[in-house]
C-alpha cells in the first residue's frame, strides 16, 4: 500500500513540474528588427531566470492584427509605441506601451553604389530599385518615407520604391539583387552573422522621428504565464538587457 501511494505521489510530483516547466515557456512576439538581438537577450534571460523564452518575428503591424485574432503570445516587443499602445487601450495588453530601446534606420547595399550622398543620392540613376518595409505595418518603413521627405526626394524616388512585408524581406531583397539599396535598421546590418556584408550608412537622426520601440505584457501572458512573463518584462528593461541592446545598434530611453 505504502509502495503504491509512494508511486502516485511521484507521478502527481512528475505531472506537475512538467507542468510548471511549460508554463514558464515564454513566447515572445518580436519586431523583425529584433531579429538577431533576440538570441543575446533570450541566453542572458535564461541564465538569470531559468526561464526559456522563444520568439515569434514579423512586422509590428502583423504581429498587432494576430494578437488581436486571438494568437497566444505572452509579450510583444514592437518597433513603435504605436501598435503596442493601442493594443493596451483595446485591452489585449494588461500593461501600458514602455520604451525599450530606439532604433535607427539605415541605407544598405550589396552592390558597388556610393551611398557617401545619403538619402538624396537614392536619386541617381544609378539606383533603380529600392527597398523599403511596408510603412502600414512596419515602423522603419514609415520612418524611411519621413527621412525621403526630408530630403525632398520622395517624388523622385517613389517609383523606384520596392515595398517589403518587414525589414527582414528588404535584406532578402537586397540579397537577391532585387533592389541595388535598402531602408534597413542598424541593429540588423551590425549583427554578427550580417556583419561585413555589403556596406551601409546611417540615416542621420534628424532626417526622422525617433523610432520609440515599446514592449507590452499581453492578457494572454498574464493569464498563462503571468510570473515568467513579468520576469522577462523586466529582464528587458534591466542594466545587462541595456547593455546588450547599445551593443547591437540601439540608442536607449
Amino acid at each position: 500500500m505504502k509502495n503504491n501511494l509512494s508511486k502516485l505521489l511521484i507521478a502527481l510530483l512528475f505531472i506537475f513540474t512538467t507542468s510548471l516547466a511549460h508554463t514558464e515557456q515564454l513566447t515572445i512576439a518580436i519586431a523583425a528588427n529584433l531579429k538577431y538581438v533576440f538570441d543575446d537577450l533570450a541566453i542572458e534571460f535564461k541564465k538569470e531566470t531559468g526561464i526559456e523564452s522563444q520568439s515569434v518575428l514579423n512586422s509590428s503591424g502583423k504581429i498587432a492584427t494576430q494578437i488581436r485574432n486571438g494568437a497566444p503570445f505572452d509579450v510583444f516587443m514592437s518597433a513603435d509605441m504605436e501598435f503596442p499602445d493601442g493594443l493596451y487601450k483595446d485591452g489585449y495588453a494588461t500593461t501600458a506601451a514602455k520604451p525599450y530601446a530606439y532604433g535607427q534606420l539605415v541605407l544598405w547595399t550589396m552592390k558597388d553604389i556610393d551611398l557617401t550622398r545619403g538619402v538624396a543620392g537614392l536619386a541617381d540613376s544609378s539606383v533603380v530599385k529600392v527597398a523599403i518595409a511596408n510603412p502600414k505595418l512596419a515602423p522603419f518603413g514609415k520612418q524611411a518615407l519621413k527621412a525621403l521627405d526630408y530630403y525632398k526626394v520622395r517624388a523622385a524616388i517613389e517609383p523606384k520604391l520596392v515595398y517589403a512585408d518587414s525589414i527582414t524581406q528588404v535584406s532578402q531583397y537586397l540579397d537577391s539583387k532585387a533592389a541595388e539599396v535598402g531602408f534597413s535598421a542598424k541593429s540588423i546590418v551590425v549583427a554578427p552573422e550580417i556583419a561585413g556584408k555589403g556596406k551601409w550608412v546611417e540615416v542621420p537622426p534628424e532626417a526622422y522621428n525617433a523610432i520609440a520601440q515599446g514592449m507590452v505584457i499581453l492578457k494572454h501572458g498574464s493569464e498563462v504565464n503571468r510570473d515568467a512573463a513579468v520576469k522577462f518584462y523586466e529582464f528587458i528593461l534591466s542594466a545587462k538587457a541595456r547593455e546588450i541592446f547599445a551593443k547591437n545598434g540601439y540608442q536607449l530611453p
